[in-house]
């Protein structure tokens, strides 16, 4: 009796030790697989918002398509509300004939992204652009200008400057070459029934080559992944008009999580900073900034925080799809003003890699 009861004690002991390695080693091989592959996570792509984010391996290629939307409502100066009757009162602090009320911008923009080698990714952007902008007079009458066609075309590298397991640190360089017209026109109540050029807002490019260097850094843990982002736009000449832009920088940061199969969401922040614009648009002439705030070169600099709300959705097969989304809401905004301000912004976007 006590040999039979010291064999079953140990082929118990024996069966749950089986049991227990088994488990043991089928959790390992499910981490190990969690742990490996994180290219089917939704988060495996920084927000939609946010662009060069990541490279590819050698010989992988990308489509995208984008959406965005940006709607601006109302003006500020510095951080304080204007209203467009303060803005147009002859006798008030401005005394504009003219106040720009509203401004509707989306923009579609295809990219394609090719790596020759695992550390070496090129892109290409083309943007088509569609804006608005409501206006009114000192005399109350309402009038709208639009524009529309392609912007300025850009073409860069994303170079993998280092990388881990878990990390990725990412150069950016790209040139915005000036295919955006500078010679959009329209109607104005002022005009007469005759088009006449618009205002920098209204036109649909810099008219100038401008480089845009930057640096990202990712980092992507078992249950989260996070990011950051700097970059900066630099205008490297005078255009034809005899004006150049401002210069602008950016810095962003997300942090991104997983929360059901191929899908995550993400939270962003992002602050931007851009500089007013050097010289007069020689087709509208100085003597238009005393007629409407949107023709001073004076008061187009600002700076501006933004948080965004994003989903991204990945559907795997032999061509990855990725879906996306991001709503951007300002918390903060400072302009030389008065200056149209931002409301609300999102972007809708699609990716098809290989």
């Amino acid at each position: 009796m006590f040999v039979k009861s010291m064999f079953v004690k140990s082929m118990s002991i024996n069966m749950l030790s089986k049991k227990s390695a088994m488990l043991l080693v089928t959790s390992c091989i499910f981490s190990a697989v969690a742990m490996a592959d994180t290219s089917h996570r939704g988060d495996s792509h920084g927000p939609i918002g946010v662009m060069g984010d990541h490279t590819h391996k050698a010989g992988e290629w990308m489509l995208s398509y984008r959406y965005m939307n940006m709607d601006m409502d109302g003006n500020l100066d510095g951080t304080d509300d204007v209203s467009s009757a303060e803005i147009v009162d002859a006798s008030g602090e401005y005394g504009y004939m003219i106040a720009a009320e509203q401004m509707t911008m989306s923009m579609h923009m295809l990219g394609g992204m090719y790596a020759p080698n695992d550390d070496l990714t090129l892109m290409l952007m083309v943007p088509f652009i569609d804006t608005e902008m409501d206006h009114v007079t000192r005399m109350g009458a309402e009038f709208t200008t639009a524009s529309d066609g392609i912007g300025d075309v850009k073409a860069g590298f994303l170079y993998r400057l280092d990388h881990t397991e878990k990390s990725n640190l990412i150069a950016n360089f790209s040139m915005s070459f000036p295919t955006g017209s500078i010679d959009e026109e329209d109607v104005t109540a002022m005009s007469s029934g005759e088009d006449v050029q618009l205002p920098s807002p209204m036109q649909l490019g810099s008219g100038t080559y401008d480089i845009i260097p930057g640096i990202t850094y990712t980092v992507t843990e078992a249950s989260y992944s996070w990011g950051a982002q700097a970059k900066a736009t630099i205008r490297l000449d005078e255009n034809d008009h005899d004006y150049t832009l401002g210069n602008r920088g950016m810095v962003t940061a997300w942090y991104a999580r997983p929360f059901a199969n191929h899908l995550s969401w993400s939270l962003r922040g992002a602050f931007e900073k851009w500089g007013n614009i050097d010289g007069y648009d020689s087709e509208l002439g100085a003597m238009m900034a005393t007629m409407i705030a949107t023709a001073d070169s004076d008061l187009r600099a600002g700076e501006r925080f933004d948080v965004a709300v994003g989903v991204n959705y990945i559907i795997p097969g032999s061509k990855t799809n990725r879906l996306a989304f991001e709503i951007v809401k300002p918390v903060y905004q400072n302009l030389d003003g008065p200056q149209l301000q931002t409301d609300l912004a999102f972007t809708l976007g699609w990716q098809m890699s290989q």
